[in-house]
């Protein structure tokens, strides 16, 4: 990393540490009572790259169990993500696997995490002061293209799939993925939504095409979710985010719109810097073929000539007054995309013990401490809650880890 990055970097981090240190006696003490939730958390692949310790406080990344704690996260969904070469490749379902095998035993190491399938597991180790971790399935391809392979991943603890990630799949279209060939869903697509539906597994539209988005909500009898998406209102043509018409509908289905933290999906701005970079990218490979070292040469010398542009906290809360106006307050909750961004987390908000700044953030736009409730943890406590009982009059009774 050039010095320059490192220096620019170090002064973003100090700033948000002050911040986050300046209100931590007075904030932290009172947000304990609430359950905090951050639907998309990254760190399993992180760890499946390069081995990590989460317990000591050396981790580099942005989540790990000092700072959950420090921040008062009580559930921490940790994305099972494989990447689209890996279905290429055939390797999804086995990359996913030694994640969750990660997770399972990452939790059973120590007494301050434990693994929650179900809403009751949430309850109890909230109660206790326990992290929970639970499930989700970033990309629908270690599924194998067959809908009868949810079972399976469901007795293993997933509880959300995000149906595809940066290409389209055997389920769906990816925004991502220009070409849009299914043109939203694929027959066994359409046929993986009822299946979720029947077993109470959410489904997560992150990451799925506008077409693909409202065919789930049309066919999803369950509430969905969208897990790490933020607002296109903000940045107009980034079809990742989610436009205004899809947040209205998602309040008609009873989902839940989760922000990203990441400030490209957060700020035009950031996400101006980074289309601008790609194009400079392309340019210089395009004249000769650059090896990974070469790249990350390139992004450093750019990134002294060109500092990024990071968002803060106050950019994260307008997305969510935006739900708010858009949708109710019942239609908005978290999730961060820690150790999924790079270092473009917005200045404080770069790990996972600062949820109390965008507590205080929020608090200062006069949300109420009931209004608070719903957005840090309630409303995807009670999509899940809605999936379980919905699955539960079909014979599906969740399958709690929690005796």
């Amino acid at each position: 990393m050039a010095k320059s990055k490192i220096h620019q970097f170090l002064l973003a981090c100090l700033g948000a540490v002050l911040l986050c240190s300046a209100h931590a006696d007075e904030s932290h003490a009172s947000n304990d009572e609430f359950l905090i939730v951050d639907t998309h958390i990254d760190t399993p692949y992180r760890n499946f790259r390069n081995e990590l310790n989460i317990f000591d406080g050396t981790n580099t990344g942005q989540f790990d169990l000092p700072r959950a704690q420090q921040g008062g996260l009580s559930v921490a969904f940790m994305s099972i993500y494989t990447p689209a070469s890996a279905a290429e490749e055939g390797t999804s379902k086995s990359i996913a696997l030694e994640q969750i095998d990660w997770v399972v035993e990452t939790a059973d190491s120590t007494d301050a995490i434990d693994i929650a399938t179900c809403v009751a597991d949430v309850r109890k180790l909230h109660e206790e002061g326990t992290l929970a971790f639970a499930l989700g399935l970033e990309n629908g391809s270690p599924l194998e293209g067959d809908p009868a392979n949810m079972k399976a991943f469901a007795d293993l603890g997933i509880r959300y799939v995000t149906l595809a990630h940066s290409r389209s799949n055997e389920f769906s279209d990816s925004s991502y993925d220009e070409n849009e060939p299914l043109q939203g869903l694929s027959d066994a697509g359409r046929e993986l939504v009822h299946e979720m539906n029947r077993q109470g597994i959410m489904i997560d539209i992150s990451h799925l095409t506008d077409k693909a988005s409202w065919q789930v909500l049309e066919l999803s009898k369950n509430p969905v979710l969208a897990t790490h998406s933020s607002l296109r209102h903000f940045i107009p043509g980034f079809h990742r985010n989610i436009p205004d018409d899809l947040v209205v509908a998602m309040k008609e289905n009873g989902g839940v719109v989760h922000i990203n933290f990441g400030s490209s999906f957060v700020s035009d701005e950031s996400r101006a810097w980074r289309n601008t970079f790609d194009d400079a990218l392309e340019e210089a490979n395009a004249a000769s073929e650059l090896t990974p070292e070469q790249r990350q040469a390139f992004y450093a010398d750019y990134l002294e000539a060109n500092p990024y542009p990071f968002a803060t906290v106050a950019t994260v809360a307008d997305h969510i007054d935006r739900v708010v106006e858009l949708a109710g307050v019942e239609s908005i909750g978290l999730g961060s995309d820690f150790d999924g961004v790079g270092d473009t987390l917005p200045i404080g908000l770069k790990d996972a013990s600062m949820f109390p700044n965008l507590i205080d953030e929020l608090r200062e736009r006069n949300y109420d401490d009931d209004a608070l409730r719903k957005i840090l943890g309630e409303n995807l406590m009670r999509v899940w809650a809605a999936n379980e009982a919905i699955a539960s009059e079909q014979g599906h009774e969740p399958n709690c880890t929690q005796p």
